[in-house]
């Protein structure tokens, strides 16, 4: 753990900033589940909507794989490097919950990214 991380942990409550960091990385797992899936159902090669709607799909669930092995790699990163991550996340699971709300039967991904960004969110508070 870095001298920087170590004193803003220390100011803190460390039990939410566990449960959050946690919460965090169960729901981006959920959300790489979920983005895979859609993804392996849009037509490869099909209409420039299935392409775009694979792409993204492929895109947040390798940021949200990538995001939960940062937040489960306890003390090895610094806390910047931990917030860029998940402010990457963020924006991505929304990005793509947009467009699979335009794809029909696309809610239930659309959903689990939504609860990613989410918690992202609250993750990034507790980092403050």
């Amino acid at each position: 753990m870095t001298a920087t991380t170590s004193h803003t942990i220390s100011q803190q409550d460390p039990i939410r900033f566990l449960e959050d960091r946690f919460a965090c990385a169960q729901a981006c797992t959920e959300c790489a589940r979920a983005c895979a899936l859609r993804a392996s159902l849009a037509e490869p090669g099909g209409t420039r909507g299935q392409e775009r709607l694979r792409r993204k799909g492929i895109m947040c669930a390798e940021v949200c794989d990538a995001t939960c092995r940062v937040l489960s790699a306890y003390g090895s990163q610094d806390e910047d490097d931990i917030r860029g991550q998940v402010t990457w996340c963020r924006a991505v699971c929304l990005d793509t919950a947009h467009v699979f709300d335009a794809d029909p039967g696309g809610e239930e991904a659309a959903r689990a990214c939504r609860e990613a960004a989410r918690a992202c969110s609250d993750f990034l508070q507790t980092l403050g």
